[in-house]
C-alpha cells in the first residue's frame, strides 16, 4: 500500500536471525521458511554425500577383501615357517645328541689300554664332524629364527591391516543408512512453506503488540522484519537470476503511515477504509508495513502493474518465499496477502 521507493544497498544486519523479543511463532515461521528455501539444496548435498559414501563402501569392501587375502597368506606363511623352524630345531637337537655320543665314544676309546691309535683318530674325527654339523645347524636355527620373527611380524601387520580395513568398512557402512534417513526425513520445500503459511496470521497477531524497530533489518535497501529477511533476500536474488530486478518499500513507522494517509487524501486518517484513499493506504496501526511484514515492490524504480514482468514472476514464484499479493494492489506483497 502506498509505494515507498528505496535505493538498493548492501545488507545491514543478519537476515533470518530472530531478535530476542520476537514471539516464538514468528521465529518458527522464520525457521520453516528457511527450511523450505534450503531443503532442496540440503538434500542435494546429502545425495552427493550418499553417493560418495557408497563409492567409499565399494573401496572399503575391496580393501577388506585384499586385507583378508593378505592375512590368510601371512598366517599360512607363519604356519609353514613355524613348522620349518621346529624341524630345524629338531635337527639341531639330533646333532647335539650325536655330538654327545661321539664325545662319549672318544672318551671311551681314549681310556682303552693298550691304546688303539686308529680308533682314537676315528673317534676324534667323528667328534670334529659332529661339532661342525652341530655348529652348522645352530647357524641354520639362528637364520630360521630370523625368518620366523619376520613371519610373525608380517602376520601381526596383516592382522592389524585387516582389523583396520574391517573397521573402516563398518564405519562407512553405518554412515550410509544415517544419510539415507536424513534424506528421507528432510521434508519438502512445499511442505515447509505450507506450514509457514499456516502460521502467517498468527505471526502478525503475535508480533504487532511487541514489535520494535530493532526487530527489522535492511536487505538491499529494503527494511523488513528480521524473520522474513532471509526469504525476502532469496526472492530478490532468485528474481535477479531470472532477469527480474525487484526492490521496494518495506517497513515504515506509524507516523509515516499517518503522513501517507494524509498525502493520499484519505477522508479520515483513523477511520476511512483504505479503498477510500486516492492510493489505497491502510489505517495507521493496521498496516503490515508497520511491522516490516509487507513490501510495496517496484521494478526498475516503478510500481508494479499486473502487466509487468516482475508481477508475473512474483505471481508464479512469490509464494515460495512466503509472499502473497493483495489482489487490489499489484505492488503490495505481504506474508498474509493483507
Amino acid at each position: 500500500m502506498a509505494t515507498a521507493l528505496a535505493v538498493a544497498a548492501p545488507i545491514v544486519g543478519t537476515p533470518g536471525t530472530a531478535h530476542a523479543a520476537v514471539p516464538g511463532v514468528a521465529q518458527n515461521y522464520s525457521k520453516l521458511m528457511y527450511r523450505s528455501l534450503t531443503v532442496d539444496a540440503t538434500k542435494a548435498k546429502l545425495r552427493g554425500i550418499l553417493a560418495t559414501q557408497k563409492a567409499a563402501l565399494k573401496t572399503r569392501t575391496a580393501e577388506v577383501t585384499t586385507a583378508t587375502r593378505a592375512d590368510a597368506a601371512a598366517r599360512k606363511r607363519l604356519a609353514d615357517v613355524t613348522t620349518a623352524h621346529a624341524a630345524v630345531n629338531g635337527r639341531l637337537q639330533a646333532a647335539e645328541r650325536a655330538l654327545t655320543d661321539t664325545k662319549t665314544a672318544l672318551t671311551r676309546v681314549s681310556k682303552q689300554r693298550p691304546r688303539k691309535k686308529k680308533a682314537v683318530t676315528r673317534a676324534t674325527t667323528a667328534v670334529t664332524r659332529a661339532t661342525a654339523t652341530r655348529d652348522a645347524r645352530r647357524k641354520r636355527l639362528h637364520e630360521s629364527a630370523a625368518v620366523l620373527r619376520a613371519a610373525k611380524a608380517q602376520a601381526t601387520s596383516a592382522a592389524t591391516g585387516l582389523r583396520k580395513a574391517a573397521a573402516a568398512r563398518q564405519a562407512t557402512a553405518a554412515a550410509i543408512p544415517r544419510t539415507e534417513r536424513s534424506i528421507a526425513t528432510a521434508g519438502t520445500a512445499a511442505g515447509y512453506a505450507t506450514q509457514a503459511t499456516a502460521l502467517s496470521r498468527d505471526v502478525v497477531t503475535a508480533v504487532r503488540p511487541k514489535f520494535a524497530i530493532a526487530d527489522t533489518t535492511t536487505v538491499y535497501g529494503t527494511t523488513v522484519h528480521r524473520n522474513v529477511a532471509y526469504a525476502f533476500k532469496r526472492m530478490v536474488d532468485d528474481a535477479r537470476a531470472d532477469g527480474i530486478e525487484i526492490s521496494g518499500g518495506g517497513f515504515r513507522t506509524k507516523q509515516r503511515q499517518i503522513e501517507l494517509r494524509k498525502i493520499n487524501g484519505c477522508p479520515d486518517v483513523w477511520t476511512a477504509p483504505a479503498s477510500s484513499c486516492r492510493v489505497p493506504t491502510a489505517i495507521p496501526g493496521r498496516s503490515l508495513h508497520e511491522l516490516g511484514l509487507a513490501v510495496d515492490i517496484t521494478s526498475g524504480g516503478k510500481s508494479l502493474t499486473k502487466k509487468t514482468k516482475a508481477f508475473k514472476w512474483l505471481t508464479a514464484n512469490a509464494a515460495k518465499y512466503g509472499y502473497v499479493n493483495l489482489p487490489s494492489e499489484a505492488w503490495h506483497w505481504s506474508i498474509t496477502g493483507g
